[in-house]
């Protein structure tokens, strides 16, 4: 009887451990740009995210799958608790085969797969909604930027040289470790949260406001999440413009923490904890926004390597 609690308490000690071991799969899915050095770059801040992630000092056992194109591989999307994007609007609507990119990601939204979105990545032109403004991001993240080639809806973008971001849901556990912030950035205002009339229970909750613009400011949501019926969460942050501004401590812990709680692990009472990154690490095109001349058009970025 005794060896048979002991190899039982074995079997359950090897089991506790390997699941222990089992790290959490995080998928990061960089779309196309065309914006000047120094701002947009979301290849470098894809990497940077990454880096961050995988060396959280207090939220151990994160790997991070890096896609430069539409991740093709099931096994791949299958793994990922939570998929972040970064691009010049949705990247799975401007990726090639979007209507299959949208099917497969649906699959693993209904599976409760958590969805971010980093700045333009939260954005839908026109032809990606509906005339009344309804699209799959809405749902599975709460809201999006409207673009102005929108018919129900058109969302500003506007550089503000000291936009301060205040918690509108300070309790909430995005905001832990994280305070007020003012950063010189584009924080997208009026963006489209759903229609007025959309039962409470869909609805996002937004996290973090802004007062936009300064000469006739009222409370403009520039962060935002939502929990939903199919267990998966949503969290939309709409910077940063500049990638500079992820030397800033606050808004770097804030996105991973957004990042943590949508993959649905546990953000520690201190939020998450990272050295601050050598942003010249992660190659970007230039560190500092470097103006491009009247007329002229950055090429868009690079798909390759398609992985990391």
């Amino acid at each position: 009887m005794k060896k048979i609690t002991l190899l039982f308490c074995l079997c359950v000690w090897s089991a506790r451990a390997l699941f222990a071991a089992t790290p959490t799969r995080l998928l990061i899915v960089v779309g196309p740009t065309d914006h000047p050095p120094g701002t947009h770059e979301v290849a470098a801040g894809g990497r940077l995210l990454k880096h961050c992630l995988e060396n959280m000092a207090n939220v151990p056992d994160v790997k991070v799958d890096l896609f430069y194109e539409w991740p093709k591989d099931a096994a791949v999307r299958a793994a990922a608790s939570a998929v972040v994007f970064i691009g010049d609007t949705f990247p799975p609507n401007r990726l090639p085969n979007a209507a299959q990119n949208l099917a497969e990601l649906g699959v693993m939204m209904a599976r409760g797969c958590g969805i971010v979105c980093v700045h333009y990545a939260t954005g839908l032109l026109g032809a990606d909604v509906k005339p009344d403004g309804d699209h799959p991001l809405l749902h599975w993240m709460g809201g999006y930027f409207a673009h102005k080639s929108c018919q129900h809806h058109v969302s500003l973008a506007k550089i503000f040289p000291a936009a301060t971001i205040t918690p509108s849901a300070p309790h909430h556990p995005v905001w832990r470790g994280c305070r007020e912030f003012t950063l010189n950035d584009e924080p997208y205002t009026n963006n489209y949260l759903g229609p007025a009339n959309a039962p409470l229970s869909t609805r996002a909750t937004v996290l973090a406001t802004s007062l936009l613009p300064p000469g006739a400011p009222k409370p403009e949501a520039v962060s935002w999440c939502i929990e939903r019926p199919d267990t998966g969460r949503g969290f939309a942050v709409v910077m940063p413009h500049f990638y500079r501004n992820w030397k800033l401590e606050d808004l770097r812990r804030y996105v991973l923490n957004g990042i943590v709680w949508t993959a649905k692990l546990e953000v520690p009472a201190t939020g998450v904890l990272t050295p601050l990154p050598d942003l010249g690490a992660f190659s970007p095109a230039s560190i500092e926004p470097i103006l491009r001349a009247p007329n002229a058009k950055t090429a868009p970025a690079k798909a390759a390597p398609t992985r990391q």
